[in-house]
């Protein structure tokens, strides 16, 4: 198995290619030892010294490193994703999966959030390792989630007032604000 990398415009964070589907159509972020309970290939790589933060995505897997410098560390980690990924084993257990959303209560407004989140935003996100997601819509000010490289990355904030601010505002006039949950 050949596992790439790619750095990501956060210098905390490096994104594991393998080669393989990871997550599909969902995603999974673990902030800590203690949310990756339920995912077996996640707490194998908080097992290594220096991993702060691990995050699934669809054929990605995004580390970020505590402060530890990656030319240690990153030999650890693509030791532990390969030997975790060519042995077979689950990178969720099965009963953990995300559960579905149900988008039918949403309003027209909701709706074309979500879905311009969906295909312009999320695409372009995964792209850095990261992944955003929605948490809401008040009074015209839209809820967003930052997951992956992009949380704590240094330019989240231009990505989300610069770039999903005024996308969201061009094409929902609703859309006052966008602020990072």
């Amino acid at each position: 198995m050949f596992i790439e990398t790619e750095r990501t415009p956060n210098p905390a964070t490096l994104k594991f290619l393998p080669g393989r589907e990871i997550m599909g159509e969902s995603t999974a972020h673990f902030p800590n030892l203690e949310a990756a309970a339920k995912s077996p290939l996640a707490q194998r790589l908080f097992g290594i010294d220096g991993v702060a933060a691990v995050f699934l995505g669809s054929d990605f897997i995004t580390i970020t490193t505590d402060g530890t410098d990656w030319q240690d560390l990153k030999p650890a980690v693509l030791g532990a994703i390969m030997e975790h990924l060519t042995a077979g084993l689950p990178v969720v257990e099965a009963d953990s999966a995300p559960a579905e959303v149900s988008d039918e209560d949403d309003d027209d407004v909701v709706r074309q959030i979500k879905d311009l989140l969906d295909t312009r935003v999320r695409p372009a996100v995964a792209q850095d390792g990261g992944d955003i997601v929605y948490q809401g819509f008040e009074e015209g000010i839209v809820y967003l989630h930052m997951q992956g490289s992009c949380a704590g990355c240094p330019s989240s904030t231009a990505t989300l007032k610069h770039g999903i601010e005024n996308l969201l505002r061009h094409f929902v006039p609703e859309v006052s604000e966008v602020r990072q949950v």
